[in-house]
Order: structure tokens, then sequence, then C-alpha cells
């Protein structure tokens, strides 16, 4: 993963950014109790605040490569600067305890690159072909590890489905894959059209829906398998009269006789 690879390329290199090699790698649990101390050194009240909300809004800023004084400039109103502050304070807390989040595994790696020519020049060589799964599910700071290490070889191969960019609330970027061909020109884009699973009236209905995004690769999928069944449209009132209707379904089948593996 990005962040292991990046926990291997600090583990040799992290004095070069004022941390000992055998850092500690803060969890979400170690993140809120260095929070907590914060609040407890500044007389803040967790109940106006959430340290949760200011762990999440960190993470967020992180996975954006955004730091302290970026968020500051960027705060619309008072939460938003005071938020900026303790992530300012909860960062003063990291390099004496020789930690770092998950956060600072990509970001500080993108910083000894910049600060450290020779290093990137290192995994430049080290590097001679990158393979990345999921490509639309990276983040600003996984792209900009990315571009770092393939800048001069470009020898990059991502493999990534913008119809299926489900993890923007974890800070993925729908536009690190749309943009793919800008960044990198040279490269052959290979379209998998052909689709094992599904039945045709599933793919038309999909893609007929798919279609409608003003920004994404144009694809079509296809298959040999048959036509299949109609699809059926359920409407509901809310999410929880939904999940009630599937489950009834759900029991209605399998009364039916079909089993629950075939659902």
């Amino acid at each position: 993963t990005f962040h292991s690879t990046c926990a291997r390329i600090l583990r040799r290199h992290a004095e070069l950014l004022d941390f000992n090699t055998n850092f500690a790698i803060y969890d979400t649990s170690d993140q809120l109790s260095t929070l907590k101390r914060v609040y407890r050194r500044l007389g803040l009240d967790a109940k106006v605040l959430e340290p949760r909300r200011v762990a999440n809004a960190i993470d967020n800023a992180k996975n954006n490569y955004l730091s302290p004084d970026d968020l500051k400039r960027e705060a619309y109103n008072v939460t938003a600067e005071q938020i900026a502050e303790l992530y300012q304070e909860y960062e003063k807390e990291l390099l004496p305890a020789n930690a770092m989040d998950f956060g600072d595994l990509l970001c500080n790696v993108v910083t000894l690159f910049h600060l450290e020519p020779k290093v990137l020049a290192h995994y430049h060589d080290q590097f001679k072909f990158i393979l990345i799964d999921e490509y639309q599910d990276t983040n600003p700071v996984q792209y900009l590890l990315v571009r770092a290490l393939s800048k001069s070889r470009k020898n990059i191969c991502v493999v990534g489905d913008d119809d299926q960019s489900i993890y923007s609330f974890r800070g993925a970027t729908i536009k690190n894959i749309l943009t793919f061909q800008q960044d990198y020109p040279e490269a052959k884009i290979i379209t998998l059209e052909q689709n094992y699973r599904s039945t045709q009236n599933i793919l038309s209905a999909a893609s007929a829906v798919i279609s409608r995004n003003k920004e994404r690769q144009p694809k079509q999928l296809k298959t040999t398998n048959p036509q299949g069944d109609a699809i059926v449209c359920l409407s509901s009132y809310n999410e929880i009269e939904e999940a009630e209707r599937i489950a009834d379904e759900i029991s209605r089948l399998q009364r039916n006789g079909i089993s629950f593996d075939n659902m």
C-alpha cells in the first residue's frame, strides 16, 4: 500500500526530517489522545468542538497535503480558524514524541523528496516501473507522491474506473484519473469494456445512468451473458424503509427455495 511503502522509506530517512528512524505510528486512538492532551493544555472544552471532528479535519488536510498555515489561509469562519490552530498545536506534540500519524507517512515522504533531491533520485532508480490499482480512489497527496516517483522515467501504469469513484469522503479525488492523460500524454489508454458478471439489462441500465456524468472516460460495457430479467425500480420513503423492503424480499425469495448465495 501507499502507507506501507512510505513507512519503509521513512524508516531509512526519517532523520532528514528531524525524526528518529524508530518513530511510532499513531493510529486513530493515539491521534485522539494527543488532541485531548492539546485541549487540556489550551483549556478547551471538548464538548464545544469535538476532538473527533478536529481529527477528521486534520486527516482531510493531510490527504490534500495542506499544512496548518494552509488551513488558516483557507479558513472561512471562526470554527475553521480554531481547527487550524488545533492542527498546529497537534503537530507540535508529534515531533517531541517521535511520532507520525497515517497522514504523515505520505506527507512526510512528499516533503522528503522535495527537500532531498538525492533521496528522490535513489528511489527513481529503485522504482523503475510503477503500477497502481484502483487509481480512481487516490487522493491529492498520493498523486504528488506518484508524480515525484514517475517524473523522470514515466514508466507508470494505472488501473482504475472513473465510473466507480466512491471514496471522496476519504479524500479521494476523481480528478487524478480524469487528468491522467494530460499528466502523461504519451500514455496508452486501454479500455476494458467486456463484462463477465452482469446481464445485459443491468449493464444497459448502469450505462444509461452513468453516461449523464459530464466528466468521464467514454466506454460502452458489453457482455455475452443473457439479456436477463427486467430491472425492478424500488422507491422508498427513506433508508430505513428501503432496508426493510429489501430484507422482506430476501426472506420471500428464501422461502421460495432460492439460496442466500444466489442473492
